[in-house]
């Protein structure tokens, strides 16, 4: 697979606040199976393969529990290397006698929980993009029972933590406005809508991937976003090829009237949702 590395753009990287790190540190690294690549009392960084960071938590001073029913995060979404992996994901929760759900997207299969803080996330593993059905530009997605009899006939290895190959596969954000967030990251930091789920959600990608992004109205159209202190989404990183692909973003962002500044090494935007974005080059 090749749509999370140059010259593909992807998601990268996954920044959560939390009301309490230690509650966090243990579903992260004892049920998703993480590890810590760096720790601070109120900040700890979580990697597959002891090397690259895929997601960040955050405990900020005076961090209130998530808001329900405003813009921000549906799920981040782990992408698993084999479908062995994803069956052994499975066999690991039945075995902590965690509940979640699962759905055969065709294009993928999936399972889906959500952290203690109430952050949906889902594993999945993706099929061959041979498979992969497109009418029209668009590829051709569902949501149907997972297969579980299939899925668990698949080799059978022990758990022992997260595959060193996971990735960040995509992100799913709840925004107050369709037509707003596709001229945003259409026109601005440029993906192509590759599904359309009537007017509620937008699925996004770049070099024919069947989604690094997808949004949705699911919370209500106009739907505020959550206010500063709100555990959930921090930021999520978008990965450019190089710096030129970079610059070019940055100018298609100042032309349509997006603000972006500058921090550290990367440079930050919001989406019109207020879904907060750090551009990066791998």
């Amino acid at each position: 697979m090749h749509f999370h590395q140059a010259p593909i753009t992807f998601v990268s990287h996954v920044a959560l606040k939390v009301t309490d790190m230690q509650r966090s540190l243990e579903f992260y690294q004892h049920v998703l199976g993480f590890q810590v690549a760096s720790q601070s009392p109120k900040k700890a960084s979580l990697t597959a393969d002891g090397k690259n960071v895929l997601l960040t938590l955050e405990q900020p001073e005076n961090v209130s529990p998530k808001q329900t029913g405003t813009t921000g995060l549906y799920h981040f979404a782990l992408l698993l290397p084999t479908r062995s992996d994803l069956a052994a994901v499975v066999r690991h929760l039945d075995s902590l006698g965690i509940q979640f759900g699962a759905a055969d997207h065709l294009v993928s299969e999936a399972i889906y929980i959500s952290d203690p803080e109430g952050n949906g996330i889902e594993l999945y593993i993706d099929r061959d993009p041979s498979v992969w059905e497109w009418n029209n530009g668009e590829v051709v997605m569902t949501t149907d029972p997972l297969q579980f009899a299939s899925l668990l006939a698949e080799p059978k290895h022990s758990w022992n933590g997260l595959p060193a190959a996971t990735l960040m596969g995509h992100i799913h954000l709840h925004v107050s406005d369709l037509a707003q967030a596709e001229h945003f990251y259409c026109q601005g930091l440029g993906f192509n809508v590759v599904s359309r789920l009537g007017s509620q959600a937008l699925f996004l990608s770049d070099g024919h991937y069947h989604h690094h992004i997808a949004v949705n109205t699911w919370t209500g159209i106009g739907a505020p976003a959550p206010s500063a202190s709100s555990a959930g989404l921090q930021s999520y990183s978008i990965c450019y090829p190089d710096e030129a692909a970079r610059e070019r973003v940055i100018r298609q962002l100042e032309t349509i009237g997006v603000p972006i500044s500058k921090k550290n090494d990367s440079y930050v935007t919001e989406d019109p949702s207020g879904n907060c974005i750090e551009v990066v080059v791998g």
